[in-house]
């Protein structure tokens, strides 16, 4: 098989991994370097979104779509009729270095399925991240799916070289993975965060003046993904996941992917495939526990446990608690406006700034382009009052998304 058709098959088989964002590593360039080849910084195809909105593009591959495992959800399982394809780690090195000379891509995502062993296979994963960094001197951005089982000398030796590691924890709940990866266990992967977590901080420490700098590890951090859908957790247990890693393990990032049915699966996943919207949601609803000030117990869920899927979670929560509202945007504290909807994080910071200077005024938070239509309800201004009852049952209505026509195509 040439190397065009083994990049047809394996780039097509990562696209289910999410987790493929490039932000929050160091900066460096090979601008002005004696030697080396790339930078972690600069604009291209557009293959993923860093959280401060950049376009960064990834040659996103897989080493295998081969694998060992039997998940039921996953379309290369090892009883998947799928084309198969194997790259040697000389011919990814090669690609990614055509590709960047090309302006092609920015860095590398790499993934494999499980291959011979646990072990075999990370060192082949590795393989490419060392040759790329010591003997072409790439200082583009590297992202490395790590495996749980594997020695972790070997999950060591990967943090040297990569940006960013990951390992997906794939299902919310410890049964569930027990009964769709049999082969995979929640506490091993567990263990691997730890020491992921372990190897990120002890770079990062910082050293008295004369003192031996700590090895690099991965300065990116880590990440993991979830699959949304492929059993029956709801989104609060979900997100209580989420929580709890970001917590215990410092984790950059929590990944959403809705399931999507695949060829020959198994009669225990759903038919469907779980709706975008609800990956979306939790996605909002994360951005809330981590950077708003919201607990878990505050998202508005149904009687399942599931979020709202016609309005966001901030404004279903305001919603549900309506006597907090109207908000006056000269004198409330920033805790308080950042859970007034259509106010984001950035947004708020400048609302305290310029209310030092002036009383903010309608026509003050249009120019901040505020959506007015969305929290003229829920916020006072110096000219203005609500002039629609925040208990009125016709509020919730008036703020769902508008039905649109489709276009014919």
């Amino acid at each position: 098989m040439d190397l065009l058709a083994k990049l047809e098959i394996l780039a097509d088989a990562a696209k289910y991994d999410a987790s493929c964002a490039s932000s929050g590593t160091e900066k460096r360039s090979s601008k002005g370097a004696t030697s080396g080849i790339g930078s972690t910084e600069g604009m291209g195809i557009c293959h993923a979104y860093a959280p401060d909105g950049r376009c960064i593009s990834l040659l996103k591959i897989l080493l295998t779509n081969f694998c060992l495992y039997e998940c039921a959800y996953c379309i290369n399982r090892s009883s998947s009729s799928v084309r198969r394809a194997r790259f040697t780690v000389a011919e990814v090195v090669e690609l990614t270095l055509g590709f960047y000379r090309r302006n092609c891509i920015e860095g590398l995502f790499l993934s494999s399925g499980i291959i011979q062993s646990p072990d075999y296979t990370m060192e082949q994963v590795i393989g490419v991240a060392r040759t790329l960094r010591v003997e072409h001197g790439f200082r583009g951005y590297i992202h490395l799916k790590t495996i749980p089982d594997a020695d972790p000398l070997l999950l060591e030796e990967a943090g040297k070289w990569a940006d960013r590691l990951s390992i997906n924890v794939e299902l919310p709940t410890e049964a569930a993975l027990k009964d769709y990866a049999p082969e995979k266990d929640m506490g091993g992967i567990r263990k691997s965060m730890g020491r992921m977590r372990l190897g990120i901080d002890a770079a990062r420490e910082r050293t008295r003046p004369g003192a031996a700098k700590p090895p690099r590890f991965a300065p990116a951090g880590q990440s993991t993904q979830v699959i949304v859908g492929a059993d029956p957790s709801p989104d609060r247990t979900i997100l209580r996941m989420s929580s709890n890693l970001y917590g215990a393990y410092g984790l950059k990032r929590v990944y959403y992917s809705a399931f999507s049915p695949i060829p020959d699966a198994s009669s225990a996943l759903p038919l469907q495939p779980a709706p975008l919207m609800r990956e979306h949601r939790l996605y909002q609803a994360d951005w809330l526990l981590r950077f708003y000030g919201f607990g878990i117990e505050e998202l508005a869920t149904d009687a399942t446990g599931n979020l709202d899927l016609v309005h966001d979670p901030k404004l279903a929560w305001a919603l549900q608690n309506r006597a907090m509202f109207p908000v006056d945007v000269n004198t409330a504290d920033r805790e308080t406006l950042l859970r007034v909807p259509g106010l984001g994080v950035k947004s708020v910071d400048r609302i305290l700034q310029v209310r030092r200077h002036k009383r903010l005024r309608m026509e003050d938070l249009a120019r901040l382009r505020l959506s007015l239509a969305k929290i003229a309800a829920f916020v006072i201004a110096a000219d203005h009052r609500p002039a629609v009852e925040l208990d009125s049952a016709r509020l919730s209505q008036r703020l769902a998304p508008q039905p649109k026509q489709l276009a014919l195509l």
